[in-house]
């Protein structure tokens, strides 16, 4: 009762623009958990509603991108809060998502997530984006971690926990979610769209391995491990997703997708007709039972990446980026889209989180 109370709460705040913890602290971690899959530890950052106290940090700041205010270390608020496991894109990392979970946190929520090796910034190869059941593994295990640790076990609410994916990370929780990838398909795909980003990558040419550009082989999509990455990496535990622009999205089993039981809310950024086939979502909302769907206009691809500094484009075409990373899609600042969505988001999850009870 007091569960259902608090997510009518946060919703009811949501809709009246005052997110709960508005004028709270968030705290924030950064842990490490084992993981005997991949036989080494991972990088787990955690937000999460405080009391006063810890060291003021920006978590996710660079030369390129904007930080995110936070408190480290700062002493957990009282009471028990819905837990949201975030998995981030292809080459990206976990703590350029700061301004989306200090977002989620003010609205109530615990946000975790691991930097998962072989697809993160400066760690990532073609071949290691195929293994999706490493990623999801990742995430099972960080809920195992802290579902088991005395301090998150008395502030998680163990039966409400949902997984937010964007891009790879959009594959990842449609996967624990219960969706299972069609190798077939996905390699019939990068046939009919070779220009798509993931098709690219795969086609060879450099990956990154400890900060460094190593040059890289063509994956053949036919020839990746058809038992892995067809098999159903379901964490029974997760009750929600919401999936922004999810990868593999003309690569899933229909009949995988009918049969999954929980609310999946999706979300595309872009309006109709400007969204890349590699992520469009409205089909996969179609097959999905309990499933929302929404688009966000004046977004692109690259606006869930953190704000970029003043001078940002510049920088990225220095070092001969070509992947406008800065670029929205109209007149819309990026942190007008970034506020929508952690509504959006933060809505989703305090419906879903609720309705899965």
């Amino acid at each position: 009762m007091k569960t259902a109370l608090l997510l009518l709460s946060i919703l009811f705040a949501l809709v009246a623009g005052k997110p709960l913890f508005a004028d709270e602290s968030v705290g924030v971690q950064t842990i490490t958990i084992a993981s005997p899959a991949r036989g080494k530890d991972l990088k787990v950052t955690v937000w999460y509603p405080a009391r006063p106290g810890g060291e003021p940090k920006m978590v996710g700041d660079s030369k390129l991108f904007q930080g995110a205010p936070a408190l480290a270390n700062a002493p957990l608020a009282p009471g028990r809060f819905p837990l949201i496991l975030v998995s981030h894109g292809s080459g990206a990392r976990i703590e350029n998502l700061g301004w989306l979970a200090t977002g989620l946190v003010r609205a109530g929520f615990i946000v975790a997530g691991p930097n998962h090796p072989g697809t993160t910034s400066g760690d990532s190869t073609p071949f290691d984006t195929t293994k999706l059941w490493e990623r999801t593994n990742d995430l099972s295990i960080v809920l195992t971690a802290l579902t088991s640790d005395p301090t998150w076990q008395a502030a998680i609410a163990k039966n409400e926990v949902g997984v937010l994916g964007f891009s790879l990370g959009g594959s990842t929780a449609m996967e624990i979610a219960g969706a299972r990838a069609n190798r077939e398909a996905y390699a019939r795909y990068c046939e009919t769209y070779p220009k798509m980003a993931d098709c690219v990558w795969f086609a060879g040419g450099k990956g990154y391995i400890d900060g460094e550009a190593v040059v890289s082989e063509k994956i053949d999509l036919h020839r990746i491990d058809k038992d892995r990455f067809e098999q159903s990496n379901r964490d029974p535990r997760i009750r929600a997703a919401v999936l922004v622009d999810p990868g593999h999205a003309q690569a899933y089993d229909v009949q995988s997708l009918k049969e999954i039981a929980i609310p999946m809310n999706f979300i595309n950024l872009g309006g109709p007709g400007k969204i890349p086939v590699a992520v469009i979502a409205d089909e996969l909302a179609r097959l999905v039972p309990k499933a929302t769907y929404a688009q966000v206009d004046d977004a692109v691809h690259f606006s869930f990446l953190a704000e970029c500094k003043p001078g940002g484009a510049a920088f990225l075409r220095s070092l001969g980026e070509t992947d406008r990373l800065c670029d929205d899609g109209g007149a819309r600042w990026r942190a007008d889209i970034h506020a929508e969505l952690v509504r959006l988001i933060a809505a989703a999850f305090a419906r879903s989180l609720k309705a899965g009870m």
